[in-house]
């Protein structure tokens, strides 16, 4: 693990953070030689950033440590990291430790053999509610299916690269994008590490269901023209339909068999138009959006303070 970066974003962990650097240190007695934890604070409303600085000082293991201006997502706070971060093979990990910390070990191993490129950690098994775990293996599997045919059926939370690969990545951020699609989307050569996700033990998790959803969102939007292609499709078939019915009206009104105009074709005809239109508007404006975006040139992430902490004697 000589020259490797561990890059860790912090948002709500105050009750996660005694353990966490209790398993660092472990980790760091264990692997020996060179190792660097860059945590990144991401705006968190508690007291991470004071423990931090409390307790860094006084690790075993080199540190740095970053605050952004304001909480700007999990994937800014990860770039942010990335960018600071001076090791030759970097990962990246929760600060819940829901990942085994040792996954970090294994990441670097792989990388350092020149095996792969980059590595994913893939959940075998997890220890979340059954409704969570069934909508999240949906989304992926449908994701899988139809954006990144590559990307496992249970989706990725944590993963591992070369520089070489951090700096190609960090080149191709954009606006509320996808690290994880990105890193299918670069291509080199993968490897992948099967965990099993593990229950939280302290405090309560910031993915909230608003945040899942925006990230489903993006996930989609920055990647491929389906809903576009979806919209497309709609709109012609229900053209094709709509000139049929067209057809069969006019047929009808012509041999007198329609009396009264039929009030509830048209009322569902107005509602079914009506939906395809508020449909189509909110894909192509949800495009235009990510377009203006990336057109403000603005950037991902505002480091408000970066310190570093050396390894104590």
């Amino acid at each position: 693990m000589s020259g490797s970066s561990l890059v860790i974003p912090v948002y709500r962990n105050e009750a996660n953070l005694p353990r966490l650097l209790a398993e660092l240190e472990r980790l760091n007695r264990e692997v020996g030689g060179e190792f660097e934890v860059v945590f990144v604070v991401d705006g968190s409303p508690d007291r991470c950033l004071e423990i931090l600085r409390e307790r860094l000082p006084a690790a075993g293991f080199r540190s740095q440590l970053l605050a952004l201006s304001r909480n700007f997502g999990s994937f800014a706070a990860i770039a942010a990291g990335m960018e600071r971060a001076r090791g030759g093979n970097l990962a990246v990990m929760a600060a819940d430790l829901q990942e085994p910390i040792d996954l970090a070990r294994r990441f670097f191993e792989i990388l350092g053999e020149g095996r792969a490129e980059i590595v994913f950690g893939v959940r075998g098994k997890r220890s979340d509610p059954w409704l969570s775990e069934v909508a999240s293996n949906l989304f992926w599997r449908l994701y899988r299916a139809f954006v990144i045919h590559d990307m496992p059926s249970g989706g990725v939370d944590v993963f591992a690269c070369t520089a070489e690969v951090r700096d190609h990545l960090l080149r191709l951020q954009g606006v509320d994008t996808n690290l994880i699609a990105l890193l299918f989307w670069i291509g080199y050569r993968r490897e992948y590490v099967v965990y099993e996700r593990q229950k939280r033990l302290e405090g309560k998790s910031a993915w909230t269901l608003r945040k899942k959803l925006r990230y489903s969102f993006n996930s989609v939007f920055n990647f491929t023209d389906l809903p576009i292609q979806i919209l497309l499709w709609s709109g012609g078939v229900s053209l094709v339909l709509a000139l049929a019915t067209s057809a069969l009206v006019l047929v009808a009104k012509l041999r007198g068999n329609i009396a009264v105009p039929g009030y509830t074709p048209i009322v569902l005809g107005i509602l079914f138009f009506g939906a395809l239109t508020s449909l189509g508007f909110g894909i192509v404006g949800q495009y235009l959006w990510l377009s203006l975006q990336v057109g403000r040139r603005r950037p991902n992430y505002i480091v408000r303070s970066a310190e570093e902490n050396q390894p104590r004697k």
